[in-house]
């Protein structure tokens, strides 16, 4: 009863279900996550399995349908968590402009970012042959999903997580309504004050203790620190660490950013070098790009970004072209770094931009913000571009139609994402006040906003005169740069490398480097972006999923190998049920916005 794969119902079908079921689903997650959190999860394994659910009777060439879903459902997700800018309007007292005119904006810079990203794909994926290690673990799962069982198991683990995550969440974004059932105000407010967050616990699970660790390490110190801070005049009393804190956490990823962008550029001439012969891969018909229409997609979205920049929101045409012209430089270093380190430093493309627009004469901080928004959003679907056409790569996917089927997905995103912030901000109107101004509003500690709270903050650091902003600003640069030159050169020791192969102890002793002595930049700067309970949540499903993956690791060494049936590595039980989590909380949290506002409109 299925269409035959290929056909026009063939394409129809899966464009309906990645553009109204697996889109959705993603975008509301990754709105949902920067609303509350500030950072999102792209949802490219979560569509992968649940899209392979329709193309599983096909069999194995069933997997270029569910990279078609998966590739169209995570540029909705892109595009939607940029729902924060926004916000972002909103907290700068920004005038919001009609949903439609922000809506083609948006549309526009993500076109255009996919036409760059595409264009370095041939250098990037083909040539240089870099990992792309989220692509890698999509493929890999794509490939498993053509075993029933196997999809089974890991649809039940997703499903659970997503049920236990929608409860979670309703408990939590309901909590007022307890009184009506005989709590106490300060047993309501004691439960507030725990900020229960099934999606910031779901991500912790994801990312391991690692990374988790070093955010609780950083939010603790700057508990430490802040009677210090407001000796210094840096924050006012009564002030949240965070209100500097997050300069200088930005300020440390902008400093290992600096090394380490230098470091990839060398690695990716070299790199180069090494891939001058003819690269061995999949047949030239799926690879073949018409280059000159790229180009000429590449040139038209660029003009269209400028012009409906200057001519529907009135913004500078100098600082937009300049954007634009930056875009081409970030697109190839972020997808360099992502393909690399699977790291895309959107927000470090977003501050630089500013900075350079400020060098240029910049002093507006709603101009700054519409401007680099350019880069944010190009460098966010660039990269996934990129991403998306590594695991094209490995699967043998025609590159052609995963790249229409990523641009249908921009157009839904694009407006998807100006409905969703609507939506959240009428819904709960704590997302409109600027947490800048007023720290202690309630229920701040459910939606901290992390991302928009970075970007206003840049802007007001960068575009006034604020001097102990600066001084922060370049605190943290100092800081970033001196751990990751730090931390490479221990990790550079041919003895320290030996240790780390034959002795537990070493081992031990690395992860305590990682995690609390010299951690990651990028991992330690979020618990200067976000409130000490938010930071424990986090921190606990880093530590419960690192604990869990030791036991079963342990637990392995004691019985047969490769038991029947068992996840492969790029699914894990933590990374699944983390992921259901995630999905869940935000359903819960649309569940209860949507009642909200049909209540409102009713």
């Amino acid at each position: 009863m299925l269409p035959r794969i290929g056909s026009p119902a063939y394409h129809l079908l899966l464009a309906a279900v990645a553009i109204l079921i697996l889109g959705p689903l993603g975008g509301i997650s990754a709105a949902f996550m920067n609303f509350s959190i500030g950072f999102f999860i792209g949802g490219q394994v979560l569509a992968g399995i649940l899209g392979s659910t329709v193309t599983l009777p096909y069999g194995p060439e069933g997997r270029h349908g569910a990279n078609y879903m998966q590739t169209m459902a995570a540029s909705v997700a892109g595009m939607s968590g940029m729902a924060v800018l926004a916000q972002a309007m909103v907290w700068l007292g920004l005038p919001e402009p009609p949903a439609w005119k922000l809506a083609l904006y948006f549309m526009s810079i993500g076109m255009f970012g996919v036409g760059v990203g595409m264009l370095y794909t041939p250098v990037l994926v083909d040539r240089m042959q870099l990992a792309y290690p989220s692509g890698f673990a999509v493929a890999n799962i794509l490939r498993a999903l053509t075993d029933p069982n196997l999809l089974k198991r890991s649809v039940a683990k997703l499903g659970g997580g997503m049920l236990t995550g929608y409860a979670g969440g309703l408990f939590a974004l309901k909590l007022p309504a307890l009184a009506g059932l005989g709590m106490s105000p300060s047993s309501i407010a004691a439960l507030t004050r725990l900020s229960l967050s099934p999606s910031t616990f779901g991500a912790g699970l994801i990312v391991g203790a690692r990374i988790a660790v070093p955010a609780l390490v950083v939010a603790l110190i700057g508990k430490w620190q802040t009677p210090r801070l407001v000796s210094l005049g840096w924050l006012e009393p009564g002030e949240p660490f965070r209100k500097i804190g997050f300069i200088i956490a930005l300020g440390t990823i902008l400093g290992a950013a600096v090394l380490d962008v230098a470091l990839i550029l060398i690695q990716a001439a070299r790199r180069f070098r090494l891939k001058s012969g003819p690269v061995e891969g999949p047949a030239a018909d799926w690879k073949r790009v018409n280059l000159f229409r790229l180009v000429l997609w590449v040139g038209f979205w660029g003009a269209a970004t400028v012009f409906f920049g200057s001519q529907v929101l009135r913004q500078p045409v100098f600082f937009l072209a300049v954007a634009v012209g930056l875009s081409f430089l970030f697109v190839l270093v972020n997808g360099i770094s992502l393909g690399i380190s699977d790291w895309n430093p959107i927000s470090s493309a977003f501050v630089l931009t500013v900075f350079i627009l400020a060098a240029l004469g910049l002093r507006d901080p709603g101009v700054g913000l519409l401007c680099a928004a350019i880069l944010l959003i190009a460098c966010t679907e660039g990269g996934d571009m990129q991403q998306d056409r590594s695991t094209g790569w490995r699967l043998g996917t025609n590159r052609v139609t995963q790249f229409r089927y990523q641009v249908i997905g921009i157009v839904m995103g694009a407006a998807l994402a100006v409905v969703l912030a609507k939506v959240f901000m009428h819904s709960y109107p704590v997302l409109r006040v600027d947490q800048f101004t007023h720290p202690h509003t309630g229920g701040a500690q459910q939606w901290q906003s992390a991302m928009t709270y970075k970007l206003v903050g840049a802007l007001n650091g960068i575009t006034t005169s604020q001097p102990q902003v600066m001084r922060a600003l370049r605190l943290g640069v100092l800081l970033g740069l001196a751990i990751e030159i730090a931390r490479k050169l221990i990790k550079r020791v041919p003895a320290y490398q030996r240790a780390l192969k034959t002795s537990a102890r070493a081992r031990a002793g690395n992860f305590l480097l990682d995690a609390v002595l010299l951690p990651s930049p990028y991992a330690s700067a979020f618990g200067g972006f976000v409130e000490l309970p938010t930071v424990l949540w986090w921190t606990a499903g880093g530590v419960g999923s690192s604990v869990f993956d030791y036991a079963q690791a342990r637990r392995a060494l004691r019985r047969p190998p490769a038991a029947a049936g068992s996840l492969p590595p790029d699914m894990s039980t933590m990374s699944l049920i983390g992921g259901g989590l995630i999905a869940g909380d935000s359903l819960a949290a649309l569940s209860v916005g949507l009642y909200g506002l049909i209540r409102t409109v009713l």
